[in-house]
């Protein structure tokens, strides 16, 4: 890719941050669609649901301090804090530089368990499971093992 994707992608959370739908919504390929298992899964195609799914999203889960920013071989990974909690998406970007996939989701709870272990082992196993999106994944991964 030929253009600065961390910074592409650190525009994509201050235009969430900041609520400025329009500015979001130019970043997406006109093909582009958003995974979003943050509260069910959802899966959003075409400029009218990408503009319906932000709209909701501004309203509901407005976003607030970056946790961490790491690259992947499509985009970056983004994890976020919202008002529902700490948040990961994944964004693949076109060679033109426009979002072309995002893939997010909060991490899953970890059941009650006397074995820490057991349970981390049982939240990676669901959370591969649920997203099969390495990047994502490795996230969700990296997070469970800090």
């Amino acid at each position: 890719m030929k253009f600065d994707v961390m910074g592409a992608a650190m525009d994509w959370l201050d235009a969430y941050r900041a609520g400025e739908l329009e500015t979001i919504l130019k970043m997406y390929a006109d093909d582009a669609v958003i995974e979003c298992g943050c509260s069910g899964m959802k899966v959003i195609t075409g400029q009218r649901g990408i503009r319906a799914y932000w709209v909701q999203r501004f309203k509901d889960y407005p976003a607030s301090k970056l946790e961490e920013l790491l690259p992947t071989e499509e985009g970056a990974i983004v994890s976020y804090i919202t008002t529902n909690g700490l948040v990961g998406a994944g964004i693949q970007f076109d060679p033109e530089g426009k979002i072309s996939r995002v893939r997010c989701a909060r991490p899953l709870a970890e059941p009650t368990s006397p074995h820490p272990q057991s349970s981390r082992h049982w939240l990676l196993a669901q959370s591969i499971a649920l997203w099969g999106s390495i990047g994502v994944c490795g996230w969700l991964i990296w997070r469970l093992f800090q």
